[in-house]
């Protein structure tokens, strides 16, 4: 049997320890800026929607306020099929080191306008326990930390809370498994764009 690409095995490593991961430069920068370039467009065509809560997608400003436009199969440009693609191989990755059952990727382009946050939650559903692992792609050319935008993960180290703070730089893939790990999008000072998605047991 082959071995698996490196930064793929160093993702499984992670999972598998941990329960989350930073995948610096998943992408190449040329796809990441030609999908960020798409994300734009599709905004100021007025193709987003402000997303919603809970299984029934009820719309809570206070708790959330990205907008989001889902990606449907087929891919419609060589960007997104390649993105695609390296998530197809991650997911096969995934499977064949930790026997996760993971079916199928489903994911939506997100952005949230400065100001704009989601305050802490898991992304497992109480009424629908596919979504497995979480995954954000970020889409942001040149992000700086004065540029807000930070992801925080709550977890647990020593019996202690703690928080991890991720920066939405671009290119860069946040991973971790949606039932265990609350988290929060802190508010930004720029538009914040990402590709935002979940590998979905059946």
């Amino acid at each position: 049997m082959s071995e698996l690409p490196r930064d793929l095995a160093r993702i499984a490593q992670a999972i598998a320890e941990t329960g989350y991961c930073v995948a610096e430069d998943f992408l190449p920068s040329q796809p990441v800026r030609a999908l960020g370039e798409e994300l734009q467009r599709a905004w100021e065509a007025g193709s987003f929607h402000l997303a919603g809560v809970g299984a029934a997608a009820a719309r809570r400003p206070e708790v959330r306020g990205d907008h989001i436009l889902w990606l449907d199969p087929p891919a419609v440009s060589a960007a997104q099929r390649r993105c695609l693609e390296r998530f197809e191989r991650l997911r096969l990755a995934l499977n064949r080191e930790l026997q996760l059952g993971l079916f199928e990727f489903e994911c939506h382009f997100a952005l949230y306008p400065p100001g704009a946050f989601y305050r802490r939650h898991l992304d497992r559903l109480s009424s629908d326990a596919r979504r497995t692992l979480s995954c954000v792609l970020y889409l942001n050319q040149n992000w700086r930390a004065e540029d807000g935008g930070a992801l925080r993960l709550y977890m647990q180290s020593g019996g202690q809370p703690q928080t991890l703070d991720l920066l939405p730089q671009g290119g860069s893939l946040a991973l971790f498994l949606s039932d265990r790990f609350e988290h929060e999008v802190l508010p930004a000072r720029r538009n914040r764009l990402s590709l935002t998605g979940w590998f979905l047991r059946r």
